[in-house]
C-alpha cells in the first residue's frame, strides 16, 4: 500500500462498510481480531472495543522493559547459542522505554495520566531521569504551548525544528535526497554522538537541583553495583546500547511520520480544518490475499502476506509507532480525552460519529508510505517559511536539543 487512504464520515459509510485492507483480514480465525487490530490500529467493522487503563499501559511499558532485561541477563550468561536471545531481549527493553517515552510520558505532559497533577508530574520527571530525554518541566512547556497550539507545524515547533537542523532535509529536495539524509543519519556514529549529548544536556540544563542529585545518585549507583557485580557488560549490552543508539534510530523514524508540512501559498492557517489536515493515522499492515487462487497459488500468497506482517508492519508497530503513536490524529483533534488509553477504539467511535468540529479523518497504511507523504510534503512546502536561517529570529529555544522526542 503506498497511498493515502481519506476516511469517510459516517454519512456516507453505508452500513459501515470498514476500511478494505483491515476487512480483508476478517475471513482470519476470530481468535486473531485482536491481535490484528492491535497490531495494525483499526478496528474491523463492528468490533467490540476492549478497555485499557492508564494504569495498565503503564504496568505492561515497565514489564516489557523489565521482561527485556531478564532475556537478556540470561542471554549473556549462558552464553553461546543463547546469545541470540539478546534479540528479542533488546525489542522487548525499547519497547517499554519506547511506550514510557512515547505514551507514558507524553500524556503526563498533558496532565491527562492520571489527571491529577502532581502525580503527573512527578512520574513526568521520573521518567525523564530514567531515560535520560529532556527535562519533564521544559518538554512540557514546549510540546503543549509551541507543538499543540497556533505554532503547530511552524519553525517554532520542535519538530520541525528536529527535521530540519537534526535531519537536515529542505523544502525542495526530492523524496529520494530526504531518504538519503535520513538513512545516513541512522547509521552516523556522529549524529548518535550529538544526539545523546543533545539529551543528556536538555535533561541536566533544565532539572532542578534536587532532580540532578537524584539523577546523579542513581547513575552513580549504577555504577557502583555493576562494578561490585561485575555486570557492565550487562548494563552496556541490556540497557546502554537500547537507550541509546536503538532508542534514536526509533525516534528519528517515528519524527519522520508524525505530521506534514502545510502546501506552500495556504493563506488560512488557523481552525480545525487546517490543523486536521497536518496528521494522519497510520495503520500497520497490508490486505490479506483474496480468495479464488488456485491452491498453490493460495499458498505462496499467504506466505508472503504472513512474513511481511511479521517482519516488516510488526517491528514498524512493536519498535517504532508504539503505543497511541499510530492514532496520533486523535491525540491532535482531542488531547485532552480521557478515554486515551483506548486510543484505537476512541478514533474508530469518533470517526464514526461523523468527527464533529473536523475534517474527516486520514490514514495511511505502512511506515514507508507514511514517511514518503511527509517528505513528499516537505518537498513542497514553502522554502521561505521554513528557512533555517530565521530560526533563532523566531524562538529562543536552545537549538542544541533540537530533536523531537
Amino acid at each position: 500500500m503506498t497511498n493515502s487512504v481519506v476516511d469517510r464520515p459516517t454519512s456516507e459509510r453505508a452500513g459501515d462498510p470498514g476500511d478494505p485492507v483491515r476487512e480483508s483480514m476478517r475471513p482470519l480465525p476470530e481468535i486473531l481480531a485482536l491481535p490484528l487490530t492491535l497490531l495494525t490500529g483499526r478496528p474491523h467493522a463492528g468490533q467490540r472495543p476492549i478497555r485499557f487503563t492508564a494504569g495498565q499501559h503503564l504496568v505492561n511499558a515497565f514489564a516489557s522493559l523489565l521482561g527485556g532485561l531478564a532475556v537478556t541477563a540470561v542471554a549473556l550468561h549462558a552464553g553461546g547459542w543463547y546469545l541470540l536471545l539478546l534479540l528479542p531481549g533488546w525489542a522487548m527493553t525499547l519497547h517499554g522505554m519506547r511506550n514510557l517515552r512515547m505514551m507514558i510520558f507524553h500524556q503526563c505532559s498533558h496532565g491527562n495520566m492520571w489527571a491529577r497533577s502532581r502525580l503527573d508530574t512527578a512520574l513526568g520527571r521520573l521518567l525523564a531521569a530514567l531515560l535520560m530525554i529532556q527535562q519533564f518541566d521544559r518538554y512540557q512547556v514546549e510540546h503543549v504551548g509551541e507543538h499543540h497550539a497556533r505554532h503547530h507545524m511552524t519553525l517554532r515547533d520542535p519538530t520541525v525544528q528536529a527535521i530540519l537542523l537534526s535531519l537536515g532535509l529542505r523544502p525542495g529536495m526530492t523524496r529520494r535526497q530526504m531518504w538519503r539524509n535520513t538513512l545516513h543519519r541512522l547509521v552516523s556514529p556522529s549524529f548518535h554522538l550529538r544526539f545523546g549529548l543533545a539529551r543528556l544536556r536538555s535533561y541536566f540544563h533544565f532539572a532542578g537541583p534536587g532532580e540532578r542529585a537524584l539523577a546523579g545518585a542513581g547513575l552513580l549507583a549504577v555504577a557502583v553495583l555493576a562494578t561490585w557485580w561485575h555486570a557492565w557488560t550487562f548494563v552496556l549490552v541490556g540497557w546502554v546500547l537500547p537507550a541509546t543508539l536503538f532508542f534514536q534510530v526509533s525516534n528519528t523514524l517515528r519524527l519522520c511520520v508524525k505530521h506534514t508540512f502545510p502546501p506552500a501559498g495556504r493563506a488560512d492557517r488557523r481552525g480545525p480544518d487546517y490543523f486536521g489536515g497536518l496528521t494522519n493515522a497510520i495503520f500497520l499492515g497490508e490486505a490479506a490475499p483474496r480468495p479464488g487462487r488456485s491452491r498453490p497459488a493460495a499458498a505462496r500468497a499467504w506466505a508472503r502476506w504472513l512474513c511481511r506482517m511479521a517482519f516488516v508492519h510488526f517491528p514498524a508497530r512493536y519498535l517504532v509507532l508504539t503505543g497511541d503513536t499510530v492514532c496520533h490524529d486523535y491525540h491532535h483533534r482531542h488531547p485532552k480525552s480521557r478515554d486515551w488509553p483506548n486510543y484505537i477504539f476512541a478514533r474508530e467511535q469518533d470517526h464514526l460519529a461523523g468527527h464533529r468540529g473536523w475534517p474527516a479523518y486520514r490514514h495511511v497504511w505502512g511506515m514507508v508510505p507514511a514517511i514518503n507523504l511527509v517528505f513528499d510534503s516537505l518537498s513542497r512546502a514553502d522554502p521561505d517559511e521554513y528557512d533555517v536561517a530565521r530560526l533563532r529570529e523566531v524562538n529562543e529555544r536552545e537549538l542544541f536539543a533540537a530533536f523531537d522526542d
